[in-house]
């Protein structure tokens, strides 16, 4: 076991890390060589391959899940006034998405067991404003599948439209379901630090195939054709095409799917790996009385390992704890700062910190762990040492 480098210095390791391999690498080459390098063929076979994994009817491949998560919202009719009930707690692509279509999102606290939206809650405001939400947004967080039964049957009960953001939660099913495919629209995200990567992409599935074909009109520019059909058929006339409205530019590139066709072979094994690790986190961590660990689940995808210090028990806040953590070598990081502390949201809305207090205290004492394929073992090793330390060593 080597766990420190020549000049004794602690080995780093840094938060995330993308598992590529040869295939991969093949891949890109080929596209490369093939004189054809955005979306086209590879992207279908992306999409039909994506398609076919989670046994869905339609999968739509774009550029990001922000784009997704838009296009959704955009082709169930979202738009200028249009109130839609989502958490707080997560990436702003959750809420901004809104804001490009002059829509407003209602946040909606957290459980602090989960962290995810609270379904109680959620029924509690389309109670008292009925009539005036026009969709429900839940998020999948950190890969852990939400109460998704709960806004299934809200989304009905209301006839709203539910699109779930499925960013972290591939690949994890509840009854034999993955998520992502339960709700309207399911919004699936290959950035560099997911469960697979294209480096930026994402996807959104669907059962609806008004849905699916707004979605491939609106992702490049309202054209009613494909590029690579306009640039590659014989036909007389190729190059002519309509504008059916203003779209936009969020189409996946060949060189981007080639990755993300190799990247969902492996996407068992990185699953495993990752429940494997999340259990080593379990077993070595559990019990230390100044951490809340995420309860163990077989319907979380492991996207991040979230731990929740005990302020109560510790000298170190949060951002100590982690700066310590860092001189020993391990990178972490916090997710999320809630969207109601940022200033965009805080000065357009006018919120309190103490308005969603559950996501205020989680923040506070958050700290996400390395989570992914490449850790080995001695790195494994490691971190638990490094978090038990800094720890002990902090302890009131």
């Amino acid at each position: 076991m080597n766990r420190s480098t020549e000049n004794g210095d602690p080995r780093f390791i840094p938060f995330a890390r993308p598992s590529i391999g040869a295939g991969e690498k093949e891949a890109v080459l080929r596209v490369l060589e093939s004189g054809w390098l955005t979306s086209g063929t590879c992207v279908e076979t992306f999409e039909e391959a994506f398609r076919a994994y989670l046994d869905v009817p339609f999968a739509r491949a774009l550029n990001s899940a922000t784009a997704g998560l838009h296009l959704s919202l955009e082709a169930a009719g979202i738009g200028k006034g249009s109130r839609v009930l989502t958490t707080p707690y997560t990436f702003t692509s959750s809420a901004e998405v809104l804001r490009y279509l002059d829509a407003h999102p209602l946040f909606v606290d957290i459980e602090p067991d989960t962290l995810n939206m609270d379904p109680e809650k959620s029924a509690d405001l389309l109670r008292e404003h009925a009539g005036e939400i026009s969709a429900i947004l839940p998020v999948h967080l950190a890969g852990r599948i939400c109460s998704i039964e709960a806004f299934v049957e809200l989304s009905r009960r209301y006839s709203i439209p539910l699109i779930e953001d499925a960013a972290h939660a591939f690949p994890v099913k509840r009854g034999g379901r993955y998520a992502g495919t339960f709700g309207t629209t399911g919004v699936f995200s290959f950035y560099a630090t997911k469960t697979i990567t294209t480096g930026e992409g994402g996807m959104v599935v669907t059962e609806d195939p008004d849905i699916a074909k707004r979605i491939s009109v609106m992702r490049i520019h309202g054209i009613d054709r494909e590029a690579w059909d306009r640039y590659t058929t014989k036909r007389t006339r190729a190059w002519e095409y309509d504008i059916v409205d203003a779209g936009y530019k969020y189409n996946l590139t060949d060189l981007a799917a080639a990755i993300g066709i190799e990247q969902l072979k492996k996407a068992e094994e990185f699953y495993r790996r990752r429940r494997e690790i999340a259990g080593y986190y379990h077993e070595h961590l559990c019990g230390l009385d100044f951490l809340t660990l995420p309860e163990p689940s077989q319907e979380h995808s492991w996207h991040l390992y979230i731990v929740r210090l005990r302020p109560e028990t510790l000298t170190l806040d949060r951002d100590a704890f982690a700066g310590t953590l860092l001189e020993k070598g391990v990178a972490t990081s916090v997710h999320y700062k809630p969207l109601h502390l940022m200033s965009y949201y805080r000065g357009l809305y006018g919120f309190k910190p103490e308005d969603f207090p559950v996501s205020l205290e989680v923040f506070r004492n958050s700290l996400s762990l390395p989570i992914y394929p490449g850790l080995t073992d001695d790195e494994l090793e490691q971190i638990v040492d490094a978090v038990i330390t800094t720890g002990t060593a902090a302890r009131r």
